[in-house]
């Protein structure tokens, strides 16, 4: 399997996760630092170069298991927001999905079976204010996601998405450190828990879990979903 943005956060778990469950694991990434501490075998790629995509599938074992982690956001008042910035969360949070999509699927197409998994987010089935770009990215990847699982329902090949909540990754905390620096509030983390109906931050082992439930056997009838790990957060 291969997980891209698989140096850190999420991906790091669930590149852990799979590989506890005994699953050859691949990580990709622009971060050498992040890849090569990983510990995994890796490479290095920008998701949002096509031909980079392609050359970074054609160089690591047969993948069954693609799971398109990485992302990221930008946030700002979606009426002021430069359109550099724009494009920059359309290209990484929905164009990128579709390029691997277009990279990882077809081999599994031809072996009769895979798994393609998208990490999206609760901002892919609700708004936020300040994040409407990121929002819309997710929105259209989960689209691209419900529409590429009619295209193959009858080829063995799966695609879903993921949608967790506020999780406890080091993205998240740089976004708390930089709400602390702006505001001076002291309780950043309580108000990203808030948002959880539970009170607390998403686990990345939480989502790992549920990737690791759609890639076997159990979840072969699961196809087109958003599901959300939030704690009834989209409820």
């Amino acid at each position: 399997m291969l997980v891209t943005g698989g140096g850190s956060g999420i991906g790091l778990a669930i590149a852990r996760g799979f590989a506890d469950a005994g699953h050859d694991v691949w990580v990709a990434g622009r971060n050498r630092a992040s890849l090569e501490a990983s510990g995994f075998a890796h490479v290095e790629l920008d998701v949002c170069d096509g031909a980079a995509v392609e050359r970074a599938i054609a160089s690591v074992p047969p993948v069954d298991v693609f799971v398109a982690n990485a992302g990221g956001a930008v946030t700002a008042p979606l009426l002021k927001m430069a359109p550099a910035d724009w494009d920059q969360m359309i290209a990484l949070n929905l164009t990128s999905v579709w390029l691997c999509a277009r990279a990882a699927i077809p081999p599994m197409v031809e072996r009769g079976w895979g798994r393609f998994i998208a990490i999206g987010s609760t901002a892919a089935i609700k708004g936020y204010a300040y994040a409407g770009a990121y929002a819309a990215a997710k929105h259209g990847a989960l689209g691209m996601v419900r529409s590429l699982a009619l295209e193959l329902a009858r080829t063995g090949v799966t695609a879903n998405a993921i949608c967790p909540g506020y999780t406890d990754t080091p993205m998240l905390r740089e976004a708390m450190d930089r709400v602390t620096a702006k505001t001076g509030r002291t309780d950043t983390e309580a108000s990203f828990a808030k948002a959880n109906p539970m009170g607390r931050l998403i686990a990345p082992e939480e989502v790992a879990a549920a990737a690791l439930w759609l890639a076997s056997d159990a979840a072969a009838g699961v196809n087109g979903q958003a599901i959300p790990i939030d704690g009834g957060e989209s409820a």
